[in-house]
This record gives structure tokens, sequence and C-alpha cells, in this order.
């Protein structure tokens, strides 16, 4: 029998501990968190199917259940300022787990939307802005002077979230999450790659897509590509990217309306050659030039490693040549130059009116020596990772037009050359049809925070996994 006496205590000691978890869960408390050089400057609850309304939050999803949003600064040197924001979805809805989401381009905000896709999965979830403001993702006007900057981009913003919203989840829970994860593609891609290889024991899981890990090679090859051209990237109609396309499929596809693996296609180019004058139904000699200078590989004047070119099969596809390449007219390049012109005006000549025909390749081999050390994720050591026990999904479409599939191909090589069997913690997934990250004339949606998901949890490699879009399917397998 329970004594009137016991049953005080009984009652205190529950009163006790709700009252420890209403305090472990009281987000409006993380409000003014001094951690080192790490301020937190708002915490609050975000009630589920609302949303603040910021100009920046627009078209995100309602959030499922309540959640804590807690936005903070990092000043890690006297030029720093990072901006993150961490969600934590209350008690009954988070699963215990804890996911990073990576940015894009030269970044500038935080990625709400990958946030919020993550969020509705349980997660706690974190996004930064690289170190810096901008609404415009091929913007890099940031760095101009401003050398801490560029390293904050560079990897101190992911590693500074990272370490500051573990800590703060744990404030908010009393305990570390039971998993992290990291997810990212583009340059997001080139994050999760640092991260794998210079803070390998901070995550259990790594996505990383169509990685620009070779950051400064690839601006490398837009500049070159740039000289050779003569800063005149020539412009082609829709009719006429449709006739590069259709000349790709027709000569390697068997009509097919995308290319399994386009390594070995060859488009003559010699035969779209406008008799006089041009037309849609052929091509000018600048046409010609501007599309054989995009598929052809070079060699990086630091490193001589290969630059890769892009693969043929869907030049005209929306949001494929018109929108990084060629541009959509006259007036408007693609996002290939628009980030090429940025990083050169602002990191490497420092000179915001920049005639991009002025550079000369000496400048740009300048450019790399100076910021691969900082920007590039290119180190095929992920001994540390693999010893941690991490598991790393990197994948990438066979016709990205933004960064060139060559690259993951050309990572793998130099991962296998050091770690020789990657079966136990590495696989990389090519997807034929697949633009950059996403989309294409192709089924390119693939669930690889599942795949992830049942690697790292439950021991299961993935092997095959299937690519769905509209009604069709493909079967995809790890790349060997």
């Amino acid at each position: 029998m329970i004594t009137l006496q016991k049953k005080l205590i009984f009652g205190a000691a529950a009163q006790i501990l709700i009252f420890t978890v209403a305090r472990a869960e009281d987000c409006g408390k993380l409000a003014q968190l001094q951690l080192g050089h790490v301020t937190v400057t708002k915490a609050e609850v975000v009630s589920a199917g609302s949303s603040d309304g910021s100009p920046a939050e627009k078209g995100m999803p309602a959030a499922k259940a309540d959640y804590c949003r807690v936005q903070g600064i990092s000043r890690p040197t006297a030029d720093s300022e990072i901006r993150f924001e961490l969600w934590i979805p209350s008690a009954n809805a988070w699963n215990g787990k804890f996911e990073q989401v990576g940015n894009g381009g030269f970044a500038g905000s935080i990625p709400y939307q990958s946030m919020a896709r993550v969020l509705s999965l349980g997660y706690a979830v974190a996004g930064t802005d690289d170190g810096h403001q901008s609404a415009d993702v091929t913007d890099a006007s940031w760095a101009l002077n401003h050398p801490e900057k560029v390293t904050d981009y560079g990897w101190r913003a992911i590693a500074e979230t990272a370490v500051a919203s573990k800590e703060i989840l744990h404030r908010l829970k009393s305990k570390a999450p039971v998993k992290s994860y990291f997810v990212g593609c583009s340059d997001g891609g080139r994050e999760a790659l640092m991260m794998a290889q210079r803070f390998p024991t901070y995550f259990d899981g790594i996505v990383a897509g169509a990685p620009a890990y070779a950051m400064t090679r690839l601006l490398t090859g837009g500049a070159l590509r740039n000289v050779e051209l003569g800063g005149t990237i020539a412009h082609f109609s829709s009719p006429q990217l449709a006739l590069l396309q259709s000349q790709a499929l027709r000569s390697c596809g068997g009509g097919a309306p995308y290319l399994k693996d386009p390594r070995q296609c060859r488009v003559d180019l010699a035969a779209l050659k406008c008799a006089a004058g041009g037309m849609d139904t052929c091509l000018s000699e600048a046409q010609i030039n501007t599309a054989r200078v995009f598929y052809e590989e070079l060699k990086d004047p630091v490193s001589s490693k290969r630059l890769s070119g892009v693969l043929p099969g869907a030049e005209a596809v929306k949001g494929s040549w018109d929108a990084w390449l060629t541009g959509t007219d006259d007036r408007t390049p693609g996002a290939g130059l628009g980030f090429t012109w940025n990083y050169l005006a602002y990191m490497v000549m420092n000179d915001p009116k920049l005639d991009i025909k002025t550079v000369t390749e000496a400048d740009i081999v300048r450019g790399e020596r100076q910021y691969a050390p900082i920007m590039d994720a290119d180190n095929p050591d992920l001994s540390v990772f693999k010893a941690h026990g991490g598991k790393l999904i990197q994948y990438h479409g066979w016709n990205d037009p933004g960064i060139p599939p060559g690259y993951s191909l050309e990572y793998r090589e130099r991962l296998v050359a050091k770690t020789g069997d990657l079966s136990g913690f590495y696989r990389l997934y090519m997807v034929p049809g697949m633009l950059h990250c996403v989309g294409g004339d192709a089924p390119t949606q693939v669930n690889w925070q599942e795949a992830l998901e049942s690697w790292v949890e439950k021991g299961v490699p993935p092997k095959e996994l299937v690519a769905s879009g509209g009604a069709a399917t493909q079967t995809l397998q790890p790349f060997k």
C-alpha cells in the first residue's frame, strides 16, 4: 500500500520531472543564448499550419506540427556574419534525428524550401546563408576585398552551423540526435563532400548531389571557354537547340527520348552547318564553334586534370542549355557565364566593371591557385569518415549542363585509387536524362533520403534504385 507520504513524494518528483521537461522544451528560453561567438537572435514557436510570412518564406509548405524556430549569427572573425536557422519539431513530432541542408551557387540566403521538406519528415533541420546576403545565387560581389567571407563560404559557415545547431538542439532537448545527416546538391553537394573530408565525424550519412566539389576548376573551365570564344557566346534559338538534340539522339540513341550513357556520343556538327546565312534549320559557324567548345574536354593549366565538357542529348530541354550555357536570348546570358564573370570580377581581378575579354590565362591560373585550397572539396581521402561509420551517396545527372558529370566520375576514380573497395561506405549513381540536380526528359526523381537512412540505420546498402517521373520509371544501378 502506498502511504500518503509516499504519494506526496511521488507527486513532487513527478512535478519536478514535468517542470524539467517543460524547461528543456521551452523554445523562448533560447532567445539571446550566447555560445562563444555564436548568438541566438530569435527563438519562437511556430504553430502547425502557419508561417511568419517573411518574403524569404513565401511559397513554403505549412508545417505539419509545431516547431521551435531558432535564428542565429556566428562571427568567428571580425568580418564574419554567418546567419543560420535551426528548426526543431515539438517533442511528439521529433524523430530524434538532425539534418543539415546545403546551399546552391554562391549562396546568400538560407535554403528555406529544403528545410521545410526535411522538417516535414520529423527532423530537426538547419541551414545557413554561407556568411553573406544576396538574392542572386550567381552574385559574388560580397567577396570583393573580403577574404574572410570567402573562407566562410568555402567551408567555415557549414561547420559553424553544424556545431552551433547541435549544441542548441541539445540545450532544448537535453539529448543529442540519434543520427545526423547532411544533404545537398550543386554547391550543397560540394558542401556535403567538404563535410566528409574536413569534418568527417560530424555526420553519419551524407548525400552529395551533382557536387561542385572542384569549384575552382569548374570556374577555370568556364573562364577558358570564354577566352576561346573571345568573350562572345553564340545564342541558339529553341529550334536550333532542338536540332542539336535530335542529331544526338538520332546518332547515338536510336530515336530514344534520352541517352542512357552519352559518354561516347559525338554530334556531327559539320552536318548542321548552314549553306548560307542563318536559320532555324541549321547552325552558323559561330554557333557550331560555341557548341564545340561546350562539348570539348580541356586540360587544367594548374593541375593538368580534365576540365569536363557537357554531354549531348538534352540540349533543347527547358532548363538545360538555355538556362546554363547559351542564355534565353542575345541579352540574357546563361548562368554559367554569370558564375564565371562574378568569380573573375570579385575574387580574381577585383574589378566590378570587368570586361571578361581582357582576362588572360595567367589571371585564370592565379585565381585557381589562390582559391582552390579554400573552396575545393577534392580530397579523395575519406578514411576517417569511413572509420567513423559514415555512409555517402553521390549522384549526378548524365545531362547536367551546369556541372558536367565527368567531375563526379573523376572523383570516384580518385576515391578508388586512394581507398580501393568503396562498397562499405560509398555509392555513386549516374541518372540518365537528369539535368542539374533535378529535371530532364526522363524519370529522375529518386528518394535519396530513404536510401541513405536505410543504409545508416538498418545496415542495408543501396543497390538498385528506382527513378520516377510522370508515368514512367527507370532503374539505377551503382556506377562501377
